[in-house]
């Protein structure tokens, strides 16, 4: 299984990225070297796709291939993939506040501490639908590792689609998200027409 070792923050300095957006609280002092250089179209273009891929810890063919499903969905291609990578499994975890990061959630994921709808799911790419309800497991509730966690995300932001029980460690799913409630900075507009050269 191919995994991205790159230094978070070195990372995120090259692609002009706050770490906030990864969960990660630390901060680089240092300035990016290519700052300085003027960027092309094509380079702000694979840029945003590479912010994309960072944050969402997708690697270039799944990535490829929620591209292609948006293209299939009704409406708008940008924003169809914006909402796809948004409603993966991972990053609901990380969104209800059960992991500190979205790699984090990925672990919590893959060694099953989670349900969806009933069911264990150890798939981090796991698509999530309306209605349908995510929790932690009944005996890892009571875990050491979650209260940890539930105390540093606190006071994290919970995006309106999701409604989070922070007692049962579940939320339900309202509805799938819009891109208007995805605060996530990357233009998807570049990457559309990055993939439609």
């Amino acid at each position: 299984m191919a995994v991205d070792k790159v230094p978070v923050l070195k990372r995120c300095r090259s692609l002009g990225l706050d770490p906030v957006f990864l969960g990660v609280d630390k901060k680089s002092n240092r300035q990016a070297r290519n700052a300085r250089r003027k960027m092309s179209e094509y380079g702000l273009q694979l840029r945003e796709k590479q912010k994309a891929k960072f944050i969402y810890g997708v690697l270039e063919k799944p990535f490829r291939n929620y591209y292609a499903k948006a293209e299939r969905l009704p409406g708008q291609t940008g924003e169809n993939l914006m909402v796809l990578l948004e409603s993966r499994l991972d990053n609901v975890i990380f969104r209800m506040g059960m992991a500190r990061t979205r790699r984090e959630a990925r672990q919590v994921v893959g060694h099953r501490h989670v349900t969806v709808n009933g069911k264990i799911v150890n798939i981090p790419s796991y698509l999530v639908s309306a209605g349908d309800v995510v929790a932690i497991k009944e005996s890892m509730k009571t875990a050491q590792r979650y209260k940890d966690i539930t105390e540093v995300t606190g006071g994290r932001m919970v995006p309106a689609w999701l409604e989070v029980d922070e007692e049962k460690l579940s939320a339900t799913i309202k509805n799938l998200p819009h891109r208007e409630e995805i605060d996530v900075p990357v233009n998807e507009m570049l990457i559309v027409e990055l993939y439609s050269k």
